[in-house]
């Protein structure tokens, strides 16, 4: 096979001239290649020199000029270059061993077949020529060809020895699956099973980015569902495998809330790409299995199991060395809140408790109430139905009460001055005491927004205080009205 118009660019063209000029075979390897053939777009080009990289990555920098940027790592016998929106990588081609105790590699100089053998697996061991002889010859030794037509995730070598020699393959092999959505080759996955628990060697940052990148893509229930079956879950996050299974009592069960959480992840990431919002659809019922418990009279329930799943949530964040800040808050907040949304359209949809949630919320409200429709994954379709509906209400009741509050926020039914004269007060920050009291007990809907309702609350609030008002605002307001009137009939007249 020929890629030739696949790579007919500049950058290719002078990587390949470079290396005929320095005597020296040169390749495009690993992932881009495999992108280009499978036609995802990439920006990240590898090439392996049969020699020094770090000699051919120079002398591409200089034929490029201008506007590239060279950064040599000598220690480990590689270079990049930065040219636009491109990184090229630059390594000579090598051959690696390995010991048990460590996944650091011995590496020495090597083949070209050497470098793709100790590749992962073969859709990414594969190399395109870029000399002006061969150019855009295909090096395809394990056939990732044809395990990229039939949609296959395989290593090159002994999978064993493969996943012994760095556990993170293990990891990177679902990881792929889940991204191309490829099948697992049951000889490697069945390795993957045999070779589970050396992931542990593995540091929480490295297992961290690979979680990140099932995340992010499409289906990331594929990956879920395979690190559950490999064994690896149970070491990596067993709180997310305790939720697998069902437990019955007096033929009683409850549904299996590792399946469920797989359905509700799923149609999260359909209808959103942040992905924090799919870790918090991931771990919004880790609580049950902590909280699980059968009442004869009541069933299984999973009392307070939001709670006490916003507190794991930060441990497993810390743990894992996940993003801590604002980003743990995010997540952990909307595992705390996810069941809110439910309660309240099972209930009478009022203004304050709208107001309640939104106001705890804030700003994630939207993905809250993304999470809350995904959360309903009833088998009853008229159930469902009722209430994704009532979801609706509920929505069009947050923009109503909103629009209401922007309305409210204006000003208060009685301003400052008024209160200063009602009590006699100075300007003080007595007077912005009972003024900012009155503005939040209208805004929760504790009273109505009117002048008697405000002063009623006001005198109340002065009474708790021990201050008494100089006249009666309700008097007042009576003769005042009593005197528009007046005034208006004598306008008509």
């Amino acid at each position: 096979m020929n890629l030739r118009e696949k790579i007919d660019s500049r950058i290719f063209h002078t990587v390949g001239a470079a290396a005929d000029a320095l005597g020296r075979e040169a390749y495009v390897v690993g992932g881009y290649v495999r992108d280009l053939i499978i036609g995802r777009k990439s920006k990240d080009v590898d090439f392996v020199t049969v020699g020094s990289g770090i000699e051919l990555a120079e002398a591409v920098g200089a034929r490029l000029g201008r506007g590239t940027h060279l950064v040599v790592y000598r220690s480990y016998g590689t270079a990049q270059l930065k040219r636009g929106d491109m990184e090229l990588e630059f390594v000579g081609a090598r051959r690696e061993s390995y010991h048990r105790d460590s996944r650091n590699p011995v590496v020495e100089d090597g083949t070209l077949d050497d470098d793709l053998a100790r590749r992962d697996f073969t859709i990414n061991a594969m190399a395109i020529s870029v000399n002006a002889g061969t150019y855009g010859e295909v090096v395809d030794k394990y056939d990732g060809l044809g395990d990229i037509k039939r949609r296959i995730i395989r290593t090159p070598l002994d999978p064993d020895i493969t996943f012994s020699d760095d556990p993170l393959r293990m990891m990177r092999a679902i990881r792929f699956a889940t991204q191309l959505q490829f099948e697992i080759h049951p000889v490697t996955f069945a390795a993957i099973k045999r070779n589970a628990s050396r992931i542990e060697i593995i540091t929480a940052e490295r297992i961290k980015d690979e979680l990140f990148k099932i995340m992010a893509a499409p289906r990331p229930s594929i990956g879920w569902r395979l690190l559950l079956e490999s064994g690896l879950l149970s070491i990596i996050l067993p709180e997310l495998a305790r939720m697998k299974g069902i437990d019955v009592v007096d033929g009683r069960g409850h549904k299996d809330n590792f399946n469920h959480t797989m359905i509700v992840l799923d149609s999260v990431a359909a209808a959103s790409d942040k992905v924090l919002l799919r870790w918090a659809a991931l771990f919004h019922d880790i609580g049950k299995p902590v909280t699980k418990h059968y009442d004869p009279a009541r069933g299984w329930t999973f009392h307070n199991h939001n709670f006490v799943g916003a507190k794991m949530v930060k441990n497993i964040f810390r743990r894992m060395k996940f993003p801590l800040g604002s980003d743990l808050a995010y997540v952990s907040k909307l595992v705390e809140l996810h069941m809110r949304p439910i309660a309240l359209v099972e209930d009478e949809v009022t203004d304050s408790a709208v107001r309640r949630l939104a106001n705890y919320a804030e700003e994630d409200l939207a993905d809250l109430m993304i999470l809350a429709r995904a959360d309903i994954t009833s088998r009853d379709e008229a159930r469902k139905a009722r209430y994704l509906a009532n979801f609706d209400l509920v929505e069009e009741k947050f923009r109503t009460t909103h629009e209401k509050d922007v309305e409210r926020n204006r000003k208060n039914p009685v301003d400052g001055l008024e209160i200063m004269e009602l009590f006699g007060l100075p300007q003080s920050p007595e007077v912005g005491y009972f003024a900012k009291n009155l503005k939040q007990a209208v805004k929760d809907c504790e009273i109505e927004d009117t002048r008697e309702a405000a002063f009623t609350y006001l005198l109340k609030l002065a009474a708790e205080k021990g201050l008494k008002p100089l006249f009666d605002p309700f008097e007042r307001e009576r003769q005042h009205l009593a005197q528009s009137a007046a005034d208006d009939k004598k306008e008509e007249e």
